[in-house]
């Protein structure tokens, strides 16, 4: 079977929030996956971190260093930070509260 090389042809950076940084964190995940995968987290830096560091490691993502790097995590903080655990389930949304 033969693999198919990724192409996110259906998605552009102007699509995500616009900030310093966003291009460069779109083209950096884009050569593998979708952009969409990395909106759809949320993480603190140090996970972004993590995250970096094993896409460079286990799928031979380029180094961000430097500049770059930091231009990156700061987008990615910033952007998609955690998102606050869901409490108590369904909740009427009529209900004083």
């Amino acid at each position: 079977a033969q693999t198919q090389k990724f192409t996110p042809r259906d998605e552009s950076p102007e699509e995500f929030p616009a900030g310093p940084g966003r291009e460069e964190a779109f083209y950096a995940c884009t050569a593998c996956h979708g952009f969409k995968l990395v909106a759809a987290q949320g993480m603190n830096r140090r996970q972004w971190e993590d995250t970096l560091a094993f896409m460079t490691a286990r799928h031979g993502m380029p180094n961000l260093e430097g500049k770059d790097r930091e231009l990156v995590l700061n987008y990615l903080e910033t952007t998609y930070p955690p998102r606050a655990p869901a409490t108590g389930g369904w909740q009427n949304p009529f209900l004083n509260r």
